[in-house]
């Protein structure tokens, strides 16, 4: 188990479902108390519970983080039910599925798929970290985590806009990093391949399996990556077992970034 995990506060966005979800219950069985946060208040609201089933701690939270005003209530209901804000998961964000949001060329993309994937993706995370930084500053100390991709380390054509979001975020978050360095404060980005049990993938799945197929084939262990992959990843990075690690952009890929 990750070393300094128990008793501390974590905030995990998109908690719906997928990564989100599988890291907010990781993250309860590692003893932090959790707030999950999510547009969807259904699914948040049964992550929630899965946790308390489990005999962990937890509680929902309603956001759109592309909303200012909702992302500065949503830090503020954390501090004001559990104290403090020690853990970040910056997660919630949209991407190329075939159906919510199509795969585009560059030079077909709308304003609306643009702004839709930069305003969820990158602006959302820039939103979290404004207020979370300040509330861990008040502290002296806070770990984040900000969910990029592969997308954001190699380009994928029909993929631009989402790799711009993710290749911005690693970016911001390295920026991010500097800043707060010397005051207690780490950031990382983590950045997922293709991992099963996500909407993202499923919807990829059944919309573009011919997409699917070639990108599976250039994954040098051959396999997709499991939600509780990334979820260990993530829980790690927070703890202290990383306690020198920040501005990094740590890959969990099956080896896609690096062919």
């Amino acid at each position: 188990m990750p070393t300094g995990i128990q008793g501390r506060v974590a905030l995990v966005t998109g908690g719906a479902s997928g990564i989100g979800k599988v890291t907010a219950e990781r993250f309860a069985r590692d003893g932090a108390r959790v707030v999950v946060t999510d547009a969807n208040p259904q699914g948040a609201e049964e992550t929630v519970r899965a946790i308390k089933d489990a005999g962990g701690e937890a509680s929902f939270i309603h956001c759109d983080v592309s909303q200012a005003a909702q992302v500065e209530a949503m830090i503020g209901e954390t501090v004001a039910r559990y104290g403090a804000l020690d853990f970040a998961f910056n997660n919630a964000g949209v991407g190329p599925d075939g159906k919510r949001l199509p795969f585009v060329s560059i030079a077909d993309c709308t304003e609306e798929i643009w702004d839709r994937t930069i305003n969820v993706n990158l602006k959302g995370v820039w939103l979290c970290m404004k207020y979370e930084i300040r509330q861990m500053m008040s502290q002296g100390h806070g770990a984040i985590v900000n969910t990029s991709s592969v997308g954001g380390l190699k380009a994928l054509p029909g993929f631009g806009p989402y790799d711009a979001s993710k290749s911005g975020l690693i970016a911001l978050t390295k920026c991010a990093a500097l800043e707060c360095a010397a005051a207690g404060i780490r950031i990382n980005a983590i950045c997922p391949g293709p991992i099963g049990g996500t909407l993202l993938m499923e919807n990829f799945a059944s919309a573009e399996p011919r997409k699917q197929a070639e990108l599976f084939k250039e994954v040098p262990m051959g396999r997709l990556g499991e939600p509780e992959e990334i979820a260990r990843a993530v829980v790690w990075l927070c703890s202290d077992d990383a306690s020198f690690i920040t501005g990094s952009a740590l890959s969990v890929d099956g080896g896609l970034a690096a062919g």
